[in-house]
């Protein structure tokens, strides 16, 4: 090779950022020669339908796939295909996932994060603490007080994103894991407490998790609500949604929102704009995996006056200031 001569490699080198994409446009061309269909909802979810029946369903995450599909032998069929291309290995029925264990059984699936939580507790010396009822304490409010005493943020941060993560199978904590997530930049010994104290509630929690059970319909139903200025820094308030699919929670969220709200009426419609957003895009990821809502979805929203908001379109005097993105609420009616 000459040193003063650039080389074009005819391959992706492991670790560089081009690897992601490159194998990611290799195994999209290959599933397209196979006869998938990429979907819109989600760019790594492919189906593979024949006359309007869905055969296969293929859900792509880096370079781990979940396959599922109408009958066995396709199944098997495809994982011979991509054996023949790609150095695969089967490993049978799912029961594990980064981090998330899935037990199927006759009453349904269980999905949990056991062996992750146990891992969190005795990576921050606590898997002997003693539980405790709620993940934090009632009527506790977190702001930032700039005279308390600074805590190391390497370590706070860390235990934020583990449980962070351990929330991909735990909604019952979503919400403080969001309020703590608020002062990675400026963590004091309150804050550490408050996050000590959630992984208390994580001590005696360990086996909590999301059951799917078997269900004749699988109706999808949202559910949003707020808090009222929960971020004393700023005024702003929380939004959250969850939805249920059937007899279980498979969606969630809690999250600040971004504009100050003048009434608990303003914060609710802003919440249920946050969670009609979220059905909408549920309702096509639903469709393409072959579970098409055939009525309206339902949202559920706790205040009477935001729903009667929603369903008037003349602009009241106390109303008039809502930020125009909001409103398709009443579209959505």
């Amino acid at each position: 090779m000459r040193e003063d001569k650039v080389y074009k490699l005819k391959k992706a080198l492991y670790g560089l950022k081009q690897a992601p994409r490159a194998w990611y446009d290799r195994i999209d061309a290959y599933l397209s020669r196979l006869g998938f269909e990429k979907r819109l909802s989600e760019p790594t979810l492919y189906v593979k339908k024949s006359k309007d029946k869905t055969l296969l369903i293929v859900s792509m995450y880096l370079d781990n796939l979940l396959v599922t599909g109408s009958k066995g032998d396709l199944i098997k069929e495809f994982k011979a295909q991509m054996q023949e291309v790609f150095d695969m290995t089967d490993l049978g029925i799912m029961t594990y996932f980064f981090g998330m264990e899935v037990n199927q059984s006759d009453q349904g699936i269980f999905i949990s994060q056991h062996a992750f939580a146990l891992k969190i507790l005795n990576k921050f010396c606590m898997a002997n603490c003693k539980s405790v009822s709620t993940p934090l304490a009632q009527g506790e409010k977190l702001a930032n007080f700039g005279n308390q005493e600074r805590v190391d943020e390497k370590e706070y941060r860390s235990l934020v994103g583990c449980l962070l993560y351990l929330t991909a199978t735990r909604p019952d904590f979503m919400h403080v894991v969001s309020l703590l997530s608020r002062f990675m930049h400026c963590c004091n010994t309150t804050y550490f407490k408050a996050v000590k104290s959630t992984l208390r509630y994580v001590k005696g929690t360990l086996k909590f998790g999301v059951m799917f059970k078997k269900g004749s319909e699988l109706k999808s139903v949202g559910y949003s609500d707020r808090d009222w200025v929960g971020s004393i820094d700023d005024m702003k308030s929380t939004s959250g949604y969850f939805f249920t699919l059937g007899l279980g929670v498979f969606c969630w969220s809690s999250k600040k929102q971004q504009t100050v709200a003048r009434s608990t009426v303003e914060v609710e419609y802003i919440a249920a704009a946050a969670a009609i957003n979220q059905a909408i895009w549920l309702i096509k990821l639903l469709c393409d995996l072959n579970e098409e809502q055939l009525g309206p979805t339902e949202i559920m929203v706790d205040n009477q006056l935001a729903v009667s908001i929603a369903k008037n379109l003349v602009f009241h005097g106390k109303t008039k200031h809502f930020k125009i993105k909001f409103h398709f609420v009443r579209e959505a009616e």
